[in-house]
């Protein structure tokens, strides 16, 4: 089963293959996205990287929290939910 994982603290001109680059390394992966700005399209300093298995998952948050990409030191941990809609207004609930 696929594993979902968070990678923050990356430099802005981190790209996606990068990621996928970095992350098979470890093992399979899946698919890579950097998280862009949708108005200027710029890098929000965070992405996801979903790995083939779980073990390859917990392998690649521990060999790769905290290395060194791009000069910087990348947070990889297991991608959290998305949280549930925040369009809605308290406005909305009366």
């Amino acid at each position: 089963m696929n594993k979902k994982l968070y990678v923050g603290n990356l430099a802005y001109s981190v790209t996606a293959e990068a990621l996928q680059e970095l992350f098979g390394t470890v093992g399979e992966v899946v698919s890579s996205t950097v998280i862009s700005d949708r108005y200027s399209g710029r890098s929000k300093g965070f992405g996801f990287v979903e790995m083939a298995t779980e073990e390859l998952a917990q392998q690649a948050i521990e060999t790769l929290n905290g290395h060194e990409l791009d000069a910087r030191e990348i947070k990889v941990a297991e991608a959290k939910p998305p949280r549930r809609d925040r369009s809605r207004r308290r406005d909305d609930w009366y």
